[in-house]
C-alpha cells in the first residue's frame, strides 16, 4: 500500500494529515481525473457518508475538488457504505465515494472509493490517484467555464437501497411474528435498517439510532454489544442485530443474549445456501483469522473451505477467483456475492433471518452448528518489523507448539498492516493449553523487538 491509501482507503484523524481539507480536495480532483477515462458522456461521482461531525467538511472538500475537474457530484447524505456501492452501479456513475472510518471512534474519518461496477477501486487506480497528488501533477489540470462540474442531491437514494435490500430476502419467507432488536451504532444504518426489517413484517425495536455526530460507535454497535444483549433479554426478542458505524458489518445476539460471530453466521448461512442449491462450487471463503472451529464445522456440513489473507478485499478477490458466493471475516464483515459486490450488514442479517425461518429453529440452536475453539490473541507493540523467521528462537518455538497442538489447533503470527504491532494468535483444544502457548510465543517476540 502507498503513502495515502491503506488496505481500506484513506483513513486518519479528521483535520490532521492526510485528512486535511486541502488534501481531501486534491483526492477529489485526482479521483475525478482518473474517472474521466470512461468516455462518451458527462461524468458523475456519488458521495455518501456516515454520521460523523467531520463528514460535512470532508464532503464539501471532495465536492469542490471533483467539480473543479469537470465532473458532477451526486450527494446522498448519511447512508451505509454498501448503499453507496449499490447506488454507484445502479446509476451508472463513474465512481462512488464513502466518507467513513467504519467502526472507529467519531474523531477519525476516511475516504473509500468504489468503481463504477460497485467493487472497491483496484489497487492500480488507487496508485494512479496517489501518484497524481504526490507528484503535484493534478494541480496543473484545470477545466474552465462550462466544463466545471455541478453538485446535485439524490432524493430517492434511500428508497432505492431499501428496495434493493428487501429483494435479497427470499420471496417464500416472511418476518411476520419475529421480534428483532437493531443496534444502529448511531451510524449510517439508523434510518434505513428499521424500515427494511419492519416492511418485511418484523416487530422492530431500534437502539442507538439517534446520531449527534459524536456518538457513532460509542459503546454500541458490532464491537460493543452489551446494550443490545440487555435489550434482547428485556424485550424477549428472537434476535439482536448489531451493525457498525458504516453498516458493512453484522454481529448477532441470540434469544438468550449470547453473541454470535461472523464465522457462526457464515456457517448457518452456508448450510441454508447448500440445502437451497445456492452455494456455488460448494465453497465458503474466510480469512486466516477465522476460528479453527469454522473449518471443522464446514467440513462436517460437507462444504469446502479456503482462506485468504486478512482484509475484505482479499476475501472478495479469492471469492471471484474461486467462484464462491459466501465469504467473510469473523468480525462480521461478510460478502454475499449473489446479492451484492461488497460486505453489507443489512443483507447479511437478512440471510441469517432467512436461515432461521428456513430451518424453523431459534438462533441459539443454529449457532451450535459450529463449536468455537478456544482462542487467545496477544497484540505486541513493536519498534520494527523484521521477518518473523529471523527472530531468535521463534521458528523453533512455533514448530514445537504446532507439534503439541497437532490437528486440534494452530498458531498464527503476523504483523498488523496498519499499526506498529505484531499479533500472536493461538487456537487449541483447551483454554489452558491455548493461553500457555500464546503467552510463551508472545514473550519471545517482546524480548526481541517489543
Amino acid at each position: 500500500m502507498g503513502q495515502l491509501f491503506g488496505t481500506d482507503g484513506v483513513r486518519g484523524v479528521a483535520n490532521i494529515a492526510p485528512l486535511t481539507a486541502e488534501m481531501i480536495l486534491e483526492i477529489g480532483r485526482a479521483t475525478a481525473h482518473v474517472c474521466k477515462k470512461h468516455k462518451n458522456r458527462r461524468h458523475r461521482i456519488i458521495i455518501g457518508k456516515d454520521t460523523r461531525v467531520s463528514g460535512y467538511m470532508v464532503e464539501s472538500a471532495l465536492t469542490t475538488g471533483i467539480c473543479s475537474m469537470g465532473v458532477d457530484v451526486y450527494l446522498v447524505g448519511p447512508m451505509p457504505t454498501p448503499a453507496i456501492a449499490f447506488i454507484t452501479h445502479n446509476m451508472r456513475a463513474d465512481a462512488g465515494i464513502v466518507i467513513s472510518a467504519s467502526h472507529n471512534p467519531y474523531q477519525d474519518n476516511g475516504i473509500k472509493i468504489f468503481s463504477r461496477e460497485g467493487f472497491k477501486l483496484p489497487d492500480q487506480e488507487e496508485d494512479e490517484i496517489e501518484g497524481l497528488i504526490l507528484t503535484g501533477k493534478i494541480r496543473d489540470i484545470r477545466p474552465t467555464a462550462e466544463d466545471i462540474g455541478k453538485a446535485y442531491r439524490i432524493e430517492d437514494a434511500r428508497g432505492r437501497y431499501i428496495v434493493f435490500c428487501k429483494n435479497t430476502f427470499p420471496d417464500d419467507l416472511t418476518l411476520l411474528g419475529m421480534k428483532i432488536v437493531l443496534d444502529c451504532a448511531n451510524g449510517a444504518t439508523y434510518k434505513v435498517a428499521p424500515i427494511i426489517f419492519s416492511e418485511l413484517g418484523a416487530d422492530v425495536t431500534a437502539i442507538h439510532d439517534e446520531p449527534d455526530g459524536l456518538n457513532i460507535n460509542l459503546n454500541c454497535g458490532s464491537q460493543h454489544t452489551e446494550d443490545l444483549r440487555k435489550k434482547v433479554i428485556e424485550t424477549g426478542a428472537d434476535i439482536g442485530l448489531a451493525f457498525d458505524g458504516d453498516g458493512d458489518r453484522l454481529i448477532a445476539i441470540d434469544e438468550k443474549g449470547y453473541e454470535i460471530t461472523g464465522d457462526q453466521i457464515m456457517t448457518i448461512c452456508g448450510k441454508m445456501y447448500k440445502e437451497r442449491g445456492w452455494l456455488e462450487n460448494n465453497l465458503v471463503i474466510s480469512t486466516v483469522m477465522s476460528n479453527f472451529g469454522f473449518g471443522l464445522a464446514l467440513k462436517k456440513l460437507g462444504i469446502e473451505h479456503d482462506m485468504s489473507k486478512v482484509g475484505d478485499r482479499y476475501v472478495l478477490e479469492m471469492m471471484q477467483n474461486r467462484g464462491a458466493v459466501i465469504g467473510g471475516e469473523e468480525s462480521g464483515h461478510m460478502i454475499f456475492l449473489n446479492h451484492h459486490s461488497t460486505g453489507d450488514g443489512i443483507i447479511s442479517a437478512l440471510q441469517l433471518l432467512a436461515a432461521m425461518r428456513t430451518f424453523g429453529k431459534p438462533l441459539s440452536r443454529l449457532a451450535k452448528l459450529m463449536k468455537l475453539s478456544p482462542q487467545k490473541m496477544i497484540n505486541i507493540d513493536v519498534v520494527e518489523k523484521p521477518p518473523l523467521e529471523r527472530i531468535k528462537g521463534l521458528p523453533e518455538a512455533v514448530k514445537a507448539a504446532e507439534e503439541e497442538l497437532g490437528e486440534k489447533g494452530r498458531v498464527l503470527i503476523r504483523y498488523s498492516g496498519t499499526q506498529s504491532m505484531c499479533r500472536v494468535m493461538v487456537e487449541g483444544p483447551t483454554e489452558e493449553i491455548t493461553g500457555r502457548i500464546c503467552v510463551s510465543l508472545a514473550d519471545i517476540i517482546k524480548k526481541a523487538i517489543g
